[in-house]
């Protein structure tokens, strides 16, 4: 069997290599762009008792200061195929492609199913992960298959949707951190489908259009909504350092969503039923009224000027200030509303896998 070399880099700074530009150095660092390397670092970490940690496009995670004390490996595989079967369109997109790329090549072959989902940064390996999901769509609507790497056995394996244990901004690749490498994701989406507009904020976008509007037009309003939000990276806006929404929208008992309404007599609160029963109720919302504007600032970091549910480093700031900030606006709204909201990131190099949570106080 060949031999393959690693290519290591030691004391290698990561905040380069994130949207937040943050975070200390890994002690190793090896970007693999095959199967082959991939399988071959796992090994070498494996036999020598380092840490292992994956990096994708690095727009959504949070790295500690310390940075990371092992191996971390920055996964670079390429390639999109797409392959029309009976029940649709199979398009596979290799972990480390540019995931809005894939978006908008399905878009240009009229498959219809990731749409909504255009302009999420990151790679297409890293959507299965947390069932990434925008705009009334989620990955876990479409995704068919994802081969990854086990680390357990080091063998590679094809994970159907059932294996996946997709939830609400979560999976089992959450559940069991570190034991899957997603090698590609295999999505099936439909031929000449039609768009799907499910979301309230997408169809005021789309209303003035008259007609069906086509993917192409369901891709612009979606870009559009987001660029307003500072959701779509751009070198010339204040706001891009972030990774995204930091917060999961909360999904709270009927009852629950009952009492926070009580507290707003006369105002409409938002939220969304969910389909068994609870509601979902914006986190950027319960952000606000629990005294976190848009445009927070404080020292380094705050929160964008033009979304509320977006932590923001300003630039020569640290993590310790963004996770203080997190760690208050968590506080705050479970004081206000006795509601935990849950990061959507993950987190790297830290002891706490979840550093923002605070200590309950009995």
């Amino acid at each position: 069997m060949q031999q393959i070399d690693l290519e290591i880099r030691e004391n290698a700074p990561l905040a380069p290599f994130t949207s937040l530009e943050l975070g200390g150095a890994a002690r190793y660092l090896v970007e693999a762009g095959s199967p082959a390397v991939l399988a071959r670092a796992v090994r070498w970490a494996h036999d020598r008792g380092v840490a292992f940690a994956l990096l994708g496009g690095g727009s959504n995670v949070v790295i500690a200061d310390q940075g990371f004390d092992g191996l971390v490996v920055r996964v670079t595989l390429r390639g999109i195929e797409t392959a029309q079967r009976f029940d649709g369109a199979h398009l596979t997109a290799a972990a480390g492609e540019n995931w809005d790329e894939v978006v908008a090549r399905a878009v240009d072959e009229g498959l219809a199913g990731i749409e909504c989902l255009s302009g999420i940064p990151g790679t297409a390996g890293a959507t299965p992960i947390q069932n990434v999901g925008a705009y009334g769509q989620e990955v876990a609507d479409t995704i068919s298959r994802v081969d990854v790497l086990d680390r357990r056995s080091c063998l590679q394996r094809t994970m159907p949707p059932r294996d996946c244990g997709f939830s609400y901004r979560w999976s089992r690749f959450r559940d069991e951190p570190g034991r899957f490498v997603v090698l590609a994701v295999t999505f099936l989406l439909h031929p000449r489908g039609t768009p799907a507009i499910r979301y309230p904020q997408l169809t005021e976008a789309l209303s003035s259009l008259g007609a069906a509007p086509t993917l192409a037009e369901v891709r612009e309003a979606v870009l559009a909504l987001r660029r307003d939000k500072s959701m779509v990276l751009a070198a010339d806006d204040p706001n891009r350092r972030s990774v995204g929404s930091f917060f999961v929208n909360p999904v709270i008992s009927s009852d629950d969503a009952n009492r926070i309404r009580g507290q707003y007599p006369g105002e409409e609160v938002p939220y969304y039923a969910t389909s068994d029963g609870r509601s979902k109720i914006p986190a950027a919302w319960l952000i606000e009224r629990s005294g976190f504007a848009k445009g927070f600032t404080r020292g380094a970091v705050g929160i964008s000027s033009r979304h509320s549910l977006a932590l923001v480093h300003h630039g020569g700031g640290s993590t310790t200030e963004l996770i203080a900030l997190a760690r208050d606006i968590r506080r705050a709204v479970r004081d206000r509303f006795d509601v935990d909201l849950k990061p959507e990131p993950t987190f790297l190099g830290f002891e706490n896998p979840d550093p923002t949570t605070c200590p309950t106080v009995s």
